[in-house]
C-alpha cells in the first residue's frame, strides 16, 4: 500500500515538499455534470435564464476556482497553470449538463486538483443560477478521467 504524503512520520498533516522534483509538462481533465429538471433545461439551452449566459458564468467561475485551488484545498502548491478550459454537453435524454476542465501545467506538482475545483465550481455556480426554478438539481459522478506527467506518470479512467 502507498504511503499517504500529506502525513509526517507522527500523522500529522504537512504539506508535500516538491523542491527536488523535476519540472515536467502535467495534464489534468476532470468531469462531472449536474442533474436539472426540464424548465432548467430548456432555460440552460434556450439562454433564457432571467439570470443571464448560465454556462458563460459557469464557466467563469470554473476559470477562477482553478486558479484558486491552493486557496481552497489546504495542502495544495500554489502553481502556475497554462491553460485552463472548460467544456459542456446538454443531454436532453438525461436532462443533465455535463462538464469537463481541462489544466496544464509545467511544474514539481501534479494539476489534478485544479481540474477537480473547476469542475466543481462549475457545477455549483449552475445549481446557484438555477436554484430560484428548482431545488432539486443532483451534482453527481465528479470525477479525474485522465492526468499526464509527474512520477506517476499517465492515467485514464479505466486504467486501474
Amino acid at each position: 500500500m502507498n504511503k499517504l504524503s500529506h502525513f509526517d512520520e507522527n500523522g500529522q498533516a504537512i504539506m508535500v515538499d516538491v523542491s527536488n522534483k523535476p519540472l515536467t509538462a502535467r495534464t489534468a481533465i476532470a468531469e462531472g455534470r449536474i442533474y436539472v429538471n426540464q424548465e432548467i433545461f430548456a432555460a440552460i439551452e434556450k439562454g433564457t435564464s432571467k439570470k443571464g449566459d448560465i454556462l458563460g458564468t459557469a464557466r467563469l467561475a470554473g476559470i477562477m476556482a482553478a486558479k484558486k485551488t491552493s486557496e481552497i484545498i489546504p495542502l495544495c502548491h500554489p502553481i502556475f497553470i497554462s491553460k485552463i478550459s472548460i467544456s459542456f454537453k446538454l443531454e436532453s435524454k438525461t436532462c443533465s449538463v455535463y462538464t469537463s476542465a481541462e489544466t496544464k501545467t509545467t511544474g514539481q506538482t501534479g494539476i489534478e486538483m485544479e481540474a477537480l475545483h473547476a469542475v466543481t465550481a462549475v457545477l455549483l455556480t449552475i445549481y446557484d443560477m438555477c436554484k430560484a426554478i428548482d431545488h432539486t438539481m443532483k451534482i453527481s459522478d465528479i470525477r479525474l478521467i485522465h492526468k499526464t506527467g509527474g512520477k506517476s506518470g499517465t492515467y485514464n479512467i479505466g486504467d486501474k
